[in-house]
């Protein structure tokens, strides 16, 4: 089941009655070019309202490390897990970290190609058609202007981090994400039989993850 919501995160996390993770990328409070949401907080009221969607609620939150590290003492508790997520860009940020809070992830879920080929051992296992368990460092492409499923949401997450995320997840939990933006959460969650509920306050936003969904 995708369900899509066009309203304010704060108050439609209320109604939610299922058991769920969340699992979004939140604003930066960086000043993207937003359509009607101003990335532009005070620092202070910032981190106090980002704490009250997530304090003491399982989440999976990806954010540049500082202001993780910020969220985790206003949380007043630390990550389960940190993946990092790099990748090549012109600026001088080059990675985000996903920190999963009050959740311990499964990296036995999702495989990946190994990396150490000459390996005797590791030939065999290729051999035998088995793969890597799931390593803590993502590299993944950030989604360019020119890549071909870019839609008009200004910060659209690659849909491989998502899945990865997802994939790793405990079963039979609903996915939320407060924040849904081009819906590339839903689109994961789709692809992956797993239910969701994904918030956006843009209802221009909303209508681009609709339409992808």
């Amino acid at each position: 089941m995708i369900t899509l919501i066009n309203g304010d995160c704060l108050e439609e996390i209320k109604k939610i009655t299922e058991n769920f993770i969340i699992v979004t990328d939140p604003p930066f409070n960086i000043g993207y070019h937003y359509g009607i949401y101003k990335d532009s907080m005070d620092e202070h009221v910032y981190y106090e309202w980002l704490k009250m969607i997530f304090k003491d609620r399982p989440s999976v939150i990806v954010h540049y490390p500082e202001p993780l590290h910020r969220l985790s003492i206003k949380l007043g508790y630390p990550p389960n897990k940190v993946v990092s997520w790099v990748y090549n860009s012109n600026t001088a940020k080059q990675h985000r970290d996903i920190a999963f809070f009050g959740i311990k992830p499964d990296f036995r879920k999702v495989g990946q190609e190994y990396k150490n080929l000459n390996d005797k051992r590791i030939k065999k296992r290729i051999l035998e058609g088995k793969k890597a368990r799931l390593y803590d460092w993502w590299n993944i492409n950030q989604v360019k202007n020119v890549s071909k499923d870019k839609t008009e949401h200004p910060c659209q997450m690659p849909l491989e981090v998502m899945e990865r995320i997802i994939g790793i997840l405990p079963d039979n939990i609903t996915i939320v994400d407060p924040f849904m933006g081009s819906g590339t959460t839903a689109l994961a969650c789709k692809n992956l039989g797993r239910d969701f509920i994904g918030i956006e306050i843009d209802e221009k936003y909303f209508n681009i993850a609709k339409k992808r969904v």
